[in-house]
């Protein structure tokens, strides 16, 4: 049994059943669009029947319409995590070690642990930021959340360029996950740099986490390298309802701009909400908020929340353990919210 490979795994937020309310996954609450439900209600056994496009292409062709890029740019697959996945092995591969912060979405390391990639991480500054003269010298890989999770806060895309332009021997990766919230895209970019991969996901702007699709954009050489890992690791990635659903997503521009305009709107309440009653926070540019109370614990408050069944994300993590990351909910589920926020806050007066 020595030779079994042990890792530490990523612990995802908790996914109650019955009825609550849920504000620790950073899930849209909003339906997809209406085209999107009308195939996911429809009986069509030949999705299912049959083995979905090795190629993804109808979806790939979708993705290069709607952001105005040639297919041969895009990679798709089964969520941003199976996307920067299948990054890292195929863009990480050198002995020099990969930078990522300090503070930023905990499946990285888990990743690098898994893949035997070395990897350091760069501390962010005391107020949460990045700062890109921090990852001066020679790396093997760079790859950054924009905006961060969990922080919520978003480098100016002037730094992001200067950052992949400081490191054209590695590729960067900038995980654009909640870009669609506020955020600026450095897609643009990647006609520039061909060091420059951009990942996004369809599961938060586009209510399809249940579905799973992620895509990258880069450089066709890139891409094709990518491509070139995934069918020697599995060819049937994305299966037949989520490539349809995700095309019929792209169809309807309005309906995306309408429920990101929503989310956005309940954010920017909820942080004069937050702020009356003693938050503070980063000024977020994501789907959520990362909060600190002046007087009351977070993982007192995170459990009190519970007791009330809503759930709020909470880790025990040096430098970020006073802190809750709170999902932006619907206008009626962020009420509740609030109020449970009062009657706890109250208790420790």
């Amino acid at each position: 049994m020595d030779n079994i490979r042990r890792v530490v795994p990523y612990v995802p937020g908790e996914q109650p059943a019955g009825k609550v309310i849920k504000l620790n996954t950073n899930e849209n609450p909003y339906p997809p669009a209406p085209a999107v439900q009308e195939i996911l209600n429809t009986d069509d056994a030949e999705l299912l029947r049959k083995y979905p496009d090795p190629s993804i292409g109808p979806l790939v062709k979708a993705l290069a319409k709607e952001y105005d890029l040639k297919p041969e740019q895009i990679f798709v697959g089964v969520g941003s995590d199976d996307v920067i996945g299948m990054s890292f092995l195929t863009c990480f591969a050198g002995e020099k070690p990969i930078a990522f912060p300090d503070i930023t979405y905990s499946f990285y390391d888990v990743w690098a642990e898994l893949f035997r990639i070395p990897y350091k991480m760069i501390p962010l500054k005391d107020d949460y930021t990045i700062d890109i003269d921090d990852y001066d010298g020679q790396w093997g890989g760079i790859i950054i959340a924009n905006p961060n999770a969990p922080t919520s806060i978003e480098l100016g895309i002037d730094r992001v360029e200067e950052l992949v332009k400081r490191h054209p021997e590695c590729v960067v990766i900038v995980d654009e996950a909640y870009v669609d919230f506020g955020g600026t895209s450095a897609m643009p970019l990647v006609a520039k740099y061909p060091n420059l991969l951009i990942t996004q996901t369809f599961s938060k702007s586009r209510s399809l986490a249940g579905l799973r699709i992620g895509f990258a954009v880069g450089n066709p050489e890139l891409i094709k390298a990518i491509n070139d890992v995934k069918y020697s690791y599995n060819s049937y990635t994305l299966n037949r309802p989520s490539i349809v659903a995700g095309v019929a997503s792209l169809s309807d521009r309005p309906y995306f701009e309408k429920i990101c305009g929503k989310v956005i709107a309940t954010r920017e309440a909820a942080k004069k909400e937050m702020a009356a009653l003693g938050f503070s926070f980063p000024d977020s540019k994501t789907n959520f908020l990362f909060v600190t109370h002046e007087k009351v614990p977070a993982e007192f408050i995170q459990k009190e929340l519970k007791k009330r069944n809503i759930y709020v994300r909470y880790w025990k993590k040096p430098r970020i353990d006073n802190r809750l990351r709170i999902t932006i909910g619907t206008d009626e589920e962020m009420a509740a919210l609030y109020a449970a926020l009062k009657e706890i806050i109250s208790q420790c007066k």
